[in-house]
């Protein structure tokens, strides 16, 4: 805060919960500060002829009470704060008079310089509230409110709670890979985190970020090759957890689509470890979309459907209905399924899916490896081996392919 190098204003917090506020004014100044007024708890008075669509409904709703008329000298009495934002300046003057003679806190819109108290640019995050001066210009404010706001949404900005932690884990959804893409609490959680148990498909760049004093376990089930088994990955979460460690589980995607997640959350509620799932951005949808290809659209698909393709058709194991899916128009999108694509286009083929129904595979989606094959239902096991399509890589089937600014020829 830097706001008079001689004489900088004093930061305090107002408590005024039940606590008698006077607003002069019904305009754009009052409708922007009465809602951080009404979250206070004050006992809000209005004053003003008039209002806006917003503040008078306010007043409707009893959130303040408005009373129709211009200020009048004792309009203040008893007042803990005012708010003095009318048109008028004359009256805007009288008011803050008699704020300075009752010694209340006066905030003027008019003019600055006159009122006894400065409203600070305010941003809220996860419980901590940041109040911002910088005098007489409220942009720089603002801008600094917003920089510090934001750091601490996205994790840029790391403000540690020093208190006793109860177990608990975070299931983090880590998105479809770019690193840009996990959601605002996923990364701020990630930054707080003591012990990262990341998957291979998460966002692996994020990692390069943690500090290091922070455990990262490599929990990635590569297909056919090395892997964690879940069983080992339920009991690091639980262990870690109840050594009082701040515990993320780093997933690809989104923890509930085909992640696992939900088994990690049945073991930590079996432990009584508390548990957080934060949703990721699934590649279901985002992969095609970073690919130019819309999982629905108009006059073409009206419905998507989303399936594992990690068994194939022919297996005893396999829960999909392959032949219901070969009768829908819409777009089917197969996760998994790189290497039983050949035999997926088969089993839906003969069940009446066309031969010639566009295809397209996305390895890498989302990242600077990204790529796109297309292909058929009848040419796709054959552009598969060709262009050594490798997991993992997102499958859209359907009409959709078509579409979009990026069309190849199979």
């Amino acid at each position: 805060m830097a706001e008079n190098a001689e004489h900088p204003a004093y930061p305090v917090g107002l408590r005024l919960t039940g606590r008698r506020v006077v607003v002069i004014g019904g305009g754009q100044v009052a409708q922007r500060r009465l809602p951080a007024l009404i979250a206070a708890g004050a006992d809000i008075t209005l004053i003003s002829p008039s209002a806006t669509p917003s503040v008078e409904a306010m007043a409707e709703a009893g959130e303040i009470t408005w009373t129709k008329r211009r200020y009048e000298d004792g309009d203040l009495a008893d007042a803990w704060y005012v708010l003095v934002a009318a048109t008028d300046p004359e009256a805007n003057a009288r008011a803050s008079a008699e704020a300075e003679r009752n010694r209340t806190w006066c905030v003027r819109s008019d003019d600055a310089e006159a009122a006894t108290a400065w409203t600070p640019a305010t941003g809220r995050s996860e419980g901590v509230t940041v109040a911002v001066l910088t005098g007489h210009d409220p942009r720089r404010s603002a801008a600094v409110r917003d920089a510090i706001v934001e750091g601490l949404r996205d994790g840029s900005l790391v403000a540690p709670h020093h208190r006793d932690r109860t177990p608990s884990v975070a299931l983090v959804g880590g998105g479809p890979g770019d690193p840009d893409l996990i959601t605002v609490r996923g990364r701020r959680l990630l930054a707080e985190a003591d012990v990262v148990i990341a998957d291979r498909l998460g966002p692996r760049d994020l990692l390069d970020e943690l500090p290091p004093h922070v455990e990262v376990i490599d929990a990635a089930k590569i297909p056919y090759g090395r892997f964690m088994a879940q069983e080992a990955i339920n009991n690091a979460l639980i262990e870690h957890a109840k050594a009082g460690k701040s515990v993320v589980r780093l997933k690809g995607g989104d923890p509930f689509v085909f992640g696992r997640g939900m088994e990690e959350a049945q073991a930590l509620a079996e432990a009584g470890i508390a548990c957080t799932v934060v949703p990721g951005i699934s590649s279901s949808i985002s992969v095609p979309g970073a690919a130019g290809i819309p999982v629905t659209h108009r006059g073409v698909a009206h419905e998507f459907t989303v399936v594992s393709g990690h068994v194939a058709p022919d297996d005893p194991r396999s829960l999909v209905d392959w032949a219901s899916l070969a009768k829908l128009t819409g777009t089917l999108v197969v996760l998994m399924g790189v290497d039983k694509i050949g035999a997926i286009a088969e089993a839906l083929m003969a069940h009446g899916k066309a031969p010639d129904t566009p295809l397209a595979l996305v390895q890498e989606g989302t990242t600077s490896s990204q790529r796109r094959v297309d292909a058929t239902l009848a040419t796709v096991a054959e552009r598969v081996a060709a262009e050594d399509v490798r997991p993992p890589a997102v499958i859209v089937i359907g009409p959709v392919v078509a579409e979009g600014p990026h069309k190849s020829t199979p």
